[in-house]
Formats: structure tokens, sequence, C-alpha cells
């Protein structure tokens, strides 16, 4: 049995990957502020913590109480808009949280550590991406996201820990046990808006910016399903644990599709909606989505739900839940 310590675990894609982890023969702590985790989220077969990753010593103490031997490091901020307007509040909980997290390996028990990081730190890209590309984060979440992953590799070896890093491409979709979803609808995030759109009477959607260099003006992006994302968090963990070798992957399903891709499926569903297009936001990248050969080749996980309709409609059935509303599709 091992210890394994999630952060944000009470949170959107952390409560996911917990309710995969409680199945297995593993002591599992949650660590969360509930800022943006929920309580309705906590797996009741973990044990919960309130609290901070900027707060060092309850780190420290947890790291000890548990003998903590693997973290799984979710906790962030990631609204990409606010990251442009309070940058103070994002390099404090997104870098500095990290170096906490960090600082509690030195003389500890933990060997591994799991990563979320961002697509964002490529910046614009055309075609897609893999990991040799160079970093060139254009927001400022991004660039938090790829000072974390400098963070990590700095202390590595002196502290003795084999690292994954995940750069996350988009992640939508909700877990099948209809027990777990997004809750928070501030991040701007697309599926969660259309999930929200689909129970009213007159839906409408905001597309930011239709004037970008693609196909059909709107940005590019690569969906991922949040349970095959979870599986990747478990099965990262295990290769670097079974190897003592550090990985960084993409995690995405190596193909893009268009804001206004996604948009045209929805209205398929709610033929009434309205379609507005405003500002670009500070900090969205043109388009990306992630080559995923190194990720197929060392993790070799079989998906089984990396398909568009399937990730929308999983997102509509949670809000529906969360509602109490009937299902809105035939």
């Amino acid at each position: 049995m091992e210890s394994i310590l999630i952060t944000g675990g009470a949170g959107y894609i952390g409560s996911h990957i917990v309710e995969k982890l409680v199945k297995t023969n593993n002591k599992i702590i949650i660590l969360d502020n509930l800022i943006t985790g929920y309580k309705k989220l906590i797996n009741k077969k973990a044990i919960f913590i309130k609290g901070d990753i900027k707060n060092y010593k309850k780190l420290l103490n947890i790291v000890k109480k548990y003998k903590i031997n693997s973290i799984i490091h979710l906790a962030a901020y990631l609204n990409i808009s606010e990251a442009e307007k309070n940058k103070k509040k994002y390099y404090l909980n997104n870098v500095v949280g990290t170096l906490n997290i960090i600082k509690c390996c030195k003389n500890e028990s933990v060997k591994n550590i799991v990563f979320s990081s961002s697509c964002s730190i490529y910046g614009n890209v055309k075609g897609s991406v893999n990991e040799k590309k160079r970093a060139s984060p254009k927001g400022y979440y991004a660039f938090t996201k790829l000072k974390g992953e400098q963070i990590i590799k700095k202390y590595s070896k002196k502290f003795n820990y084999n690292y994954a890093i995940l750069r996350y491409f988009n992640i939508a979709g909700a877990s099948s046990t209809k027990k777990i979803g997004e809750i928070n609808s501030s991040h701007g995030h697309l599926f969660k808006n259309i999930a929200i759109q689909s129970l009213k009477k007159n839906p409408k959607i905001n597309i930011y910016g239709n004037n970008y260099n693609t196909k059909d003006g709107t940005c590019i992006r690569d969906y991922m399903h949040v349970t095959d994302l979870s599986v990747t968090h478990i099965k990262a963990l295990e290769y670097i644990n079974n190897n003592s070798k550090s990985i960084t992957l993409n995690c995405g399903y190596g193909k893009g599709y268009s804001v206004l891709d996604i948009v045209k499926i929805f209205k398929k569903i709610k033929k009434n909606l309205t379609i507005n297009i405003a500002a670009k936001r500070k900090g969205d990248v043109e388009s990306v989505y992630a080559d995923t050969g190194k990720f197929k080749k060392i993790l070799k996980i079989k998906m089984k739900y990396n398909n568009i309709n399937t990730i929308l409609k999983s997102s509509i059935k949670w809000e529906c839940i969360l509602k109490n509303r009937k299902y809105p599709i035939n």
C-alpha cells in the first residue's frame, strides 16, 4: 500500500482521478481549499484535508504524517482572462504553491510527482505539436504552468523523485457514473457553457474571436474526455514508479476542432441557438492540438471516450443532474 496525495482532489479533474484511485489498494489523501473545488465532489473513501498549497507548514505536516509516496499535483487557478488581470494571485498559487510542494519532498518519502501542466505553454502552433517544441507561452496562466514545470524538473535529482509532466489540451465531459463532472462555470470552458445553454429556452453561445488565421476564423483545440485523462494520470504514475524514469507527455487525442465546429454540433441539437461573436480574449492561443506519438508509445492506453459527440452529451447529461432537469436530447 502506498500513500498518494492529490492536491486539488475536490476539483473537476481531481475528483475523477480520485474516483479511479480509491479502487486501488492505496491510501488516498485529498488536499483542497474548496475555492474552486466542491464538497459535493469529495470521495468518501479518501481522506480529505481542507488546506492550501500556499501553506508550506501544513503541506509538510501532511507529507510527514501520511508518509506520502506520490503526489498528483492539480491545485491551480485556471481562468485565462483572470490571470491577465491578477498576476500576483496566479503567481503565488500556481508558482509559489508548486515550489512549496517540491520543498516538502526534501529528505521525505516522496518518490513520484505527477504535475498537471497545459498545452498553452507552447503558444501558437501550426499543425500538431510534440513535446520537443520550445515553450512560448502567450498568456500569464501559461507562464505560471511553465514555471511549475521548470521547478519540478530543477529539483528532481536533488530531492530524488521521478516526475510525469502532463500537458493537458482541452478537457471536457463527465464521469459515466454520473457522480462527478464540471461544476465551476467561471473558467469560460466551451463545453461547460454549451451544457448550461442546453437547458435554456433560448440558448446563446459566445465565440471569442472569428478572425484568427484558421479554417473558419475561430480557435482550434484538441478536446479530451476527463475520464480518459484520469486514467492517463494513473498510468503515468505507474510508469514513472515502475521504471524510475521521468516523462513529459501531451495529453490529447491528436485531432483539432475549431470552436465553430463544436458550436455547429450543438446547433444540430438546439436549432434555435444564437451565436454571438465577441472580442478575442487576451491569453487565448490561435491553434493547438497534440502530436500523440510519444504518449501512445509510452503509456499504451486505449482511449474509451475519444468521440466529440460522446464528450458533448456527457457534459450535457451532467448539467441535467446538477440542475435536476430532464435530458434535453432525444
